[in-house]
C-alpha cells in the first residue's frame, strides 16, 4: 500500500472520518443594505464542521468597495454587530471563521456608489464589456475615476479598519481579496494600471 499524502492526514481525524477543511467564499448576495442578515446564521454554521476553515464571502471595506447587490460590509459598527451572531454560530461549531475583505474598484458603476460618484481605480481607462454570473447578461460598468495620488493612503486605511472591525466582530483572521481584476489586482495588472507616480 502506498503512503498516504500529508493532505489526507491533515483531513483524516478521529480514525476514518474525513471531514472538510475549508469552505471557500461564495458571493452570496443576500446582505440587505449591506448588513449581513440573521439568515446568514444558517448558512455558514450549517457549512461548519470542528476545526474546519470558513472564509466569509467578499466584504467590502467601504461604501466606495461595493460592485454587487447586497453583498455584505464591515466598515460600520452595525455591520460588525451584525457578524457577531454569524462568528459565534461558526465558533460554537468548533469551525474557523476568516473575513474575505475586498474592494471592487473599477468593477462598479454609480448605482453602488455614494451620491452616484464614479468608482475609483488606479486608472481611469474604460473597462471591456463582461457577462455576469448568467452568462448572458453583460455588466453595467461605469467608466471610473483614478484615485490621486493623496487618496491611496484613505483606501489602505479602509482596510486597516475593515480587518480590525473584523477582529472585533469574532473572526479568527482576514483574507484580503487581491485578485479577480478587483481593486488591488488593478494596481497590479500593467495592463490596467497606467500610473507614474
Amino acid at each position: 500500500m502506498k503512503p498516504l499524502p500529508f493532505l489526507f492526514l491533515l483531513l483524516t481525524r478521529w480514525g476514518s472520518s474525513i471531514y472538510p477543511i475549508v469552505l471557500a467564499p461564495l458571493t452570496r448576495s443576500r446582505s440587505f443594505g449591506n448588513v449581513p442578515q440573521p439568515h446568514a446564521i444558517l448558512y455558514y454554521s450549517q457549512r461548519t464542521s470542528r476545526g474546519g476553515l470558513l472564509i466569509a464571502e467578499a466584504t467590502g471595506v467601504s461604501n466606495t468597495a461595493q460592485g454587487y447587490p447586497e453583498t455584505p460590509g464591515i466598515w460600520t459598527k452595525e455591520q460588525v454587530e451584525a457578524w457577531k451572531p454569524i462568528v459565534d454560530a461558526v465558533h460554537a461549531k468548533g469551525g474557523i471563521f476568516f473575513c474575505q475583505i475586498w474592494h471592487v474598484g473599477r468593477l462598479s458603476n454609480r448605482d453602488f456608489q455614494p451620491n452616484g460618484q464614479a468608482p475609483i481605480s488606479s486608472t481611469d481607462k474604460p473597462f471591456s464589456p463582461q457577462l455576469q454570473s448568467s452568462a448572458i447578461d453583460v455588466a453595467h460598468l461605469t467608466p471610473s475615476r483614478r484615485l490621486r495620488t493623496e487618496e491611496i493612503p484613505q483606501i489602505v486605511d479602509d482596510f486597516r479598519l475593515a480587518a480590525k472591525n473584523a477582529i472585533e466582530a469574532g473572526f479568527d483572521g482576514v483574507e484580503i481579496h487581491g485578485a479577480h481584476g478587483y481593486l488591488i489586482d488593478q494596481f497590479m495588472k500593467d495592463q490596467v494600471n497606467d500610473r507614474t507616480d
